[in-house]
This record gives C-alpha cells, structure tokens and sequence, in this order.
C-alpha cells in the first residue's frame, strides 16, 4: 500500500512555504493555470512562500487536460530552472503535469516517451531521487495528490496515455477546503462522478490474488496491484460519501460539508485506486477524450474541443458495470447498496442492471448528457474507439473480465445511449 502523506484542514494552504522550508527548499517551481493563478488559493500560497522566505518561479502554462506539447513546455520550463522544489497548486491536469516536470528535470538526458507506460512508451523505471513535491488540489476529484499516475493526451495516436510510478507521488498533499468555494458546477459534477469512478472501480478490479506472479526483484511490481483489502476500504467510504454529499455539493456552492466531504471522497479514492487500479471505465475514456471533434462543456474555459474526464469516464460505466457484474455480484451489489440503493430484494444476477439503474439515476440527477452520442460519436467511430482503448493494457489487465475487441466495440455502443 502506498499513498503520499496528506493534510487536512481549513487554511492549511497557509503552511506550504513552512513545509517547504522545513524541507530545505531554496528556489521552488509553483505550477499552476492561468485561471488558478487568479484565484485567492494561489495567491495564499505565494504569500506563504514570501514570508517564508522561500524564492520561486511560476509556471502558469498547465492545459487543462495536458497533452504532449504542454508537457514538453513545463519540462523544459522546470529543466532550465534551478529548482529543488515543486508546488503544484491546481486539479489534475495541474498536479499531473508538476509531476512529470519533477521527474523529467531530475532525468535531463530522458525522452518524453521513456518513462511512459507501455505499449505506446518504453515503461522504463525510475532509477533517481526526485525533489520534494507538494501538491495542492483546487479540485475534488482526480486524487492526483495521493497517486503515482500521471495522464496525458498523446497526439500522435489519438488518445490518453501516462507516466505511472510510485516515484512521482507528492511527498505531501494539502487538502485546503476553502479552495473549493469557486468550483463551477459542471467542474465539481464531473470531478464528483470520476471520485464515484475510481472508487467503484477498484472495489470491482480483479483480486490481487488472481494477479500474474510478480517478475524478479521487487522494482517489477506493477503499481495498480487489483483489488484488496485495503484498498477496499478507502473505496466503500468514498461510495458511502458520494451518495451523501455528490448531488449536494454539485447544486449548492455554499454547502461547505458537502464539498468539504466530497474533497475528503477524492482523496479517499485516490488511495484505494492508487493501489488496485482503474479499469474499463477509464480505459474506454481515453479516446472518447482524445478523439473529440467539437464538443464542450459549460464550466470549463477552454477554446476547444474538450470533453472533461470525469464525464468522458462516468459515460461508460453502467455498460461496463452491467458487464463486470458476473466476475463478482457480490461486490456489484454492494457498491449500489453503499450509493444508497436498496438491495434487499436482488438476486445475484440482478447485480449488473441494479448497479447500471443505480448509476443512471445519479446520472440524470447531475444532468449528464445521454451517451457518447450526445459528443457526436456514431456506430462508425466505434472502431478507432476501440483502437484508442486496446493499447490501454495498464488498466485493461485490471478488469475483472478480459475484454479484446468484440467487448470493447459492445461497450462503446451500448454507450452510445445511456437512458432508456
């Protein structure tokens, strides 16, 4: 089990210059968006830093939802810097990409394809210390603070890719629930939904126990480890969150339990799948992201095409999880009994439909729009669907069913439509 250290509390961005110079940073990279750095978080931590005394330089460059060009920015960025430090103040697209600039300075002779997972990388393994990295998530949803993932659109194919190693973890993650008070609502819906994602997902991954043996020496284990029992227990209290306070915190800004328990949810999914892993839900969500035409969403000020990913990874999930649900109906139904569905009278082979009825019922009630059809996919865009979601091998050897082709092009049609 690995996770980053975490801190809780309201004002708690106000210690990052202390923890930094506690660390014996000098000069710091503050990694940040141009929308962020407008916001008081942002500006609570350069005051922080100032009166620490801690000297930095600001990246403000991140792309919401990072792709190959924006990653090669900040790398070069932090590898032309001086720093022995990072801060990344911001949601995933934010921490993600302070992760890799962390990792690619501290390895200046890297390519950007050699610590990429493979098939599309090279999966080389991280042989070097990196600097100190705290991480501060404006966001309740990636769990980017906790994990070693790190998730980018590669242009060249098409589709979503990443960096996944215990290494690049934050040495800290500053969970600050007054950074949350301006999160739009289809931001917080759709971060929400990829909290209720990752959660169910690593409960129903398959059991570290059915997992390969692992290769030779330790350095070979895989990070996503499948389900277990640790990890399980960081999923089911994050259910148990999400079906109390997702739907509140979308539709009321000033409900701070809410938001300030769906922050904690984040957090709490992001340790449980940080651990077993992700699968057909976010390897679908790839390239229905990476392939986008024209789609947009309200929310979120960018000037094109994008299909955040908490909804690009909530669009497939009552297929996936009407599918999964004969790998273990048990657990299936606990996860629709823990969001708050009634379960008394189901039989196992109920699991499936009840889990896929229970999700688009949350679903309808946080307005997400029907289907993959409603970002103008069609029948004929299935197949390079489907050929953006095979090289995915990292989260597609955690299903609890095996699925090439044939699944895959089911899948993606069956979300085509999502309500009946």
């Amino acid at each position: 089990m690995a996770s980053s250290n975490i801190r809780f509390g309201y004002g708690a961005t106000d210690e990052i210059g202390m923890d930094l110079k506690q660390h014996g940073v000098r000069m710091v990279c503050v990694v940040t968006d141009k929308n962020i750095e407008q916001l008081a978080v942002f500006h609570r931590v350069i005051q922080s830093l100032r009166k620490n005394g801690v000297a930095y330089s600001v990246f403000n460059r991140v792309r919401v939802e990072p792709d190959d060009k924006s990653w090669m920015d900040a790398i070069a960025h932090a590898r032309q810097g001086d720093f022995d430090g990072y801060v990344a103040v911001g949601g995933g697209s934010v921490i993600d990409t302070c992760k890799v600039a962390n990792l690619y300075a501290c390895h200046p002779e890297a390519e950007l394809l050699d610590f990429v997972n493979a098939p599309i990388g090279r999966a080389k393994l991280v042989n070097k210390p990196l600097k100190p990295l705290f991480a501060i998530p404006t966001t309740a949803g990636t769990g980017s603070e906790t994990t070693g993932m790190a998730i980018f659109d590669y242009h060249p194919l098409k589709t979503k890719t990443g960096v996944a190693s215990r290494a690049i973890r934050p040495t800290l993650g500053i969970l600050d629930p007054l950074s949350l008070q301006t999160l739009p609502e289809r931001v917080t819906a759709y971060s929400g939904l990829d909290v209720l994602c990752h959660a169910i997902e690593s409960f129903t991954a398959i059991p570290y126990t059915k997992r390969q043996a692992l290769p030779s020496g330790t350095t070979g284990r895989p990070i996503y480890q499948g389900s277990n029992p640790i990890s399980d227990v960081w999923s089911r209290e994050a259910l148990r969150i999400c079906s109390k306070y997702l739907v509140r915190a979308v539709f009321d800004s000033s409900d701070t339990e809410a938001r300030t328990n769906m922050f904690l949810a984040s957090t709490y999914a992001g340790i449980g799948f940080g651990n077993a892993g992700v699968h057909l839900c976010h390897g679908m969500s790839y390239p229905i992201s990476g392939l986008v035409k024209n789609y947009r969403e309200d929310g979120y000020p960018v000037d094109r095409a994008l299909v955040p990913h908490g909804l690009s990874v909530i669009i497939s999930a009552p297929a996936v999880f009407e599918f999964t649900a004969p790998s273990d109906p048990d657990r299936h139904l606990e996860a629709a009994r823990l969001l708050g569905a009634d379960t008394t009278q189901c039989w196992p082979e109920d699991a499936g439909p009840f889990l896929g009825a229970t999700l688009r019922k949350i679903m309808k009630q946080l307005k997400v729009p029907d289907g993959i059809s409603s970002f103008g996919y069609t029948e004929a865009d299935i197949p390079a669907l489907v050929a953006g979601t095979l090289p995915q091998e990292r989260v597609l050897n955690i299903s609890p069913v095996p699925v090439g082709e044939a699944e895959l092009a089911s899948l993606f049609k069956k979300s085509l439509k999502v309500y009946d």
